[in-house]
């Protein structure tokens, strides 16, 4: 038997990776974050330094942070100052 020859297989564009850095990254020096932190609070953009101080304060990953509600963080119309957030396994953490 016979096997049939194949066209080759090529990519026609190049990898979307190629020449970047792939896995896991290094993490942020603390003069990065305080740099980020005052970028943002110049720029006036209160929402993002929230985010990003939440984020670097609790330690949270992205996809934690999105599953947030207000609930979480804001009670008796003003923002609480200490929310103990539960990671659960299915990435939807549930603040205490």
């Amino acid at each position: 038997m016979q096997l049939q020859n194949l066209p080759a297989i090529r990519a026609c564009r190049p990898a979307w990776n190629k020449g970047r850095i792939v896995g896991q990254k290094r993490p942020l020096l603390p003069k990065h974050v305080w740099a980020i932190r005052v970028r943002l609070e110049i720029a006036g953009n209160h929402r993002d330094l929230a985010l990003f101080n939440l984020a670097i304060d609790s330690k949270l990953r992205g996809c934690d942070l999105v599953c947030l509600k207000i609930a979480g963080v804001f009670a008796a119309g003003q923002v609480k100052e200490r929310a103990s957030i539960i990671q659960s396994k299915t990435k939807k953490p549930s603040p205490v």
